[in-house]
């Protein structure tokens, strides 16, 4: 029974922190947007494809496979 004099307190106090490091990390902005990283990942794709030229035949017939593996990177 005397273990539960240390670990009542100390189970208070690990909660207690907790709680301040939930309150903490929402005044922070921590949860304000929760949408626009997932979507991220998603908007860097579509870009990462405009830059690729429509017509793929023509641009690759007048350079050489290094440039053009370059220009990819």
């Amino acid at each position: 029974m005397s273990i539960l004099v240390i670990l009542m307190p100390l189970a208070i106090l690990l909660g207690l922190g907790f709680v301040v490091a939930f309150i903490v990390a929402v005044r922070s902005g921590q949860y304000d947007d929760l949408d626009t990283p997932a979507h991220r990942i998603l908007i860097d794709d579509v870009a990462a494809d405009d830059q690729i030229p429509k017509n793929k035949t023509e641009s690759l017939s007048n350079k050489s496979t290094k440039q053009v593996a370059a220009e990819r990177i």
